[in-house]
């Protein structure tokens, strides 16, 4: 018996990953002091929020295996074995990038015992959300099974650790958090804490592990929308850090939990408090961070798009034109940072009534915004009186109901947010890398399907920072006899969704924005390479 290695792409990284069972949310379950009927409602959301994949399983090639020709397992060497499972894993795609499963490197840890016939491995995957997990772990376990050398098979689902794409010089509290969401709609009273909370919610259901931060000082919504146990922040002493309170295996985050109440407060002051609340809290390992983001786009929502490195943004809205309005604004303030927002979702919708649909606000105002700004999915929510009661009630209606309208809803936009960031983070991760056989900065910007290669002393050359060029006078003082034409960079990683790092030889680390990227001298005629 041996171990062996599978080749693994770790630029290249997906969606999916083992399901947590229930990570914290059975406790959470059992341990409230609710009502017998609270506790069963929390038991049924448990027991239904688990995905159970709709895609259909790779297809039975059993016939195909009987009829191949009998060889005996001790004639399988162990490079053969090695390679029959692997291409038979690589049958497996995934369907939102179109790569198979052992090219995005999700094989791990692949043991064969020739003899006996028997294959184990791993599929790191990386997000616990993922919808079509139990699809990938099922057809897995067919294709491998099917080789006609094959008796027995175990597949094991893991996770990656949490960790955002770019760990440096983040605070120390988020540097385990793999994906920050925030929930905006620039205008009070559309929903969108109630859109937070459920989304949250619907993300634990799926297996991932969530916080929310509820960044609205002035009006904080959090403590009214969900019931903890202990509804006061605590501090470690030794750490000077924020422990967060917990309800459902959600940690939580809010002002409204500091016994305060409400901020009356200035501008810089709240910002401040922000930036504590959210930088200074132990959030531990986190697949998806919630942020409730407040109405505006003033200081507070500009300190938290620099401050934390937003994933993705849900918008929400609702149907009138003055909604659109100040949405509008909130869509360009995330273009200007760079923050690309992959849903909206338009509330209070319409309603039913003697077996017919009413739009009492109208209709469009989400379209509109899908439209004009090329947002790829919109979600409608009806206006439900146990929606509003639910948040009233601090229990989220994804909860409540898991198997309602609403929590359908809720459900088809957790399964956009899981894939939307799984495709923002490999486009982030693969943006800017280096090609050691042709010597070239390769650059493919995401969001976009321009691709180009750049000479790297070209990249070093056209360097903006201070060491570079005079703050003042703007002269140049990085000269171009200065950079070798031979330079290499030692090490490329992306720095949130507007630039990379770029380590030099020299010690040097380049601060290389797309925008900036995008306008050097490029190379022509560079060979395709696959």
């Amino acid at each position: 018996m041996q171990l062996l290695q599978c080749p693994s792409s770790p630029s290249l990284s997906l969606c999916c990953s083992k399901v947590q069972p229930n990570r914290g949310l059975c406790f959470a379950a059992n341990s409230l002091t609710a009502s017998t009927t609270s506790s069963y409602i929390q038991q049924q959301w448990l027991r239904s929020s688990r995905w159970v994949s709709r895609n259909p399983p790779v297809a039975n090639s059993s016939a195909a295996k009987a009829a191949s020709v009998e060889e005996s397992p001790s004639a399988v060497s162990a490079q053969t074995a090695e390679s029959d499972v692997l291409k038979a894993l690589s049958q497996i795609i995934d369907p939102d990038f179109g790569t198979d499963i052992v090219a995005c490197g999700f094989v791990k840890d692949l043991l064969i015992d020739e003899a006996l016939g028997e294959v184990s491995f791993r599929l790191e995957l990386t997000t616990p959300a993922c919808p079509i997990k139990d699809m990938f772990e099922q057809q897995a376990n067919e294709v491998v099974a099917n080789l006609h050398w094959v008796k027995n098979v175990k597949v094991t689902m893991s996770a990656q650790p949490a960790k955002p794409v770019f760990t440096g010089q983040l605070p120390l509290g988020l540097q385990t958090i793999s994906n920050i969401i925030a929930v905006s709609s620039c205008k009070g009273g559309v929903g969108k804490s109630t859109v937070a909370v459920n989304l949250a919610y619907t993300l634990a259901g799926m297996g991932a592990r969530v916080g929310i931060f509820d960044a609205d000082v002035y009006g904080p919504s959090l403590p009214t929308m969900v019931s903890p146990e202990n509804r006061l922040l605590e501090m470690n002493p030794e750490k000077r850090s924020i422990i967060p309170t917990d309800y459902l295996g959600v940690k939580l985050v809010s002002f409204g939990f500091t016994g305060q109440g409400r901020a009356i407060m200035r501008g810089p002051m709240v910002s401040g408090v922000i930036n504590q609340l959210l930088t200074t809290t132990e959030w531990g390992e986190l697949d998806y961070l919630v942020i409730d983001m407040p109405p505006g786009t003033g200081d507070i929502q500009l300190t938290l798009c620099q401050v934390v490195p937003l994933t993705a943004a849900v918008i929400v809205t609702t149907p009138q034109k003055l909604a659109f309005i100040d949405v509008a604004k909130g869509v360009r303030m995330f273009s200007k940072l760079k923050v690309p927002c992959v849903a909206v979702v338009e509330n209070m919708c319409h309603f039913d009534a003697d077996g017919k649909r009413y739009y009492p606000f109208g209709r469009g105002s989400g379209s509109q915004v899908v439209q004009q700004f090329g947002i790829p999915h919109l979600f409608d929510l009806p206006i439900r009186p146990t929606l509003s009661a639910s948040g009233d009630s601090g229990m989220p209606e994804v909860v409540a109901d898991p198997q309602g309208e609403v929590a359908r809803t809720f459900q088809d936009l957790g399964v956009c947010v899981v894939q939307q960031c799984a495709k923002i983070r490999q486009q982030v991760s693969t943006a800017v890398t280096y090609d050691k056989v042709i010597k070239a900065i390769k650059v493919k910007v995401p969001v976009s399907d321009e691709e180009f290669f750049l000479h790297p002393a070209t990249v070093r050359r056209n360097d903006r920072s201070a060491q570079s060029v005079d703050e003042w006078t703007g002269e140049q003082k990085l000269q171009y006899s200065d950079v070798p034409e031979d330079i290499e960079p030692e090490e490329i990683r992306p720095m949130g969704n507007y630039a990379v790092s770029i380590v030099w030889p020299d010690g040097f680390s380049q601060i290389a924005p797309y925008d900036q990227l995008q306008t050097i001298e490029r190379l022509v005629g560079v060979p395709a390479r696959s």
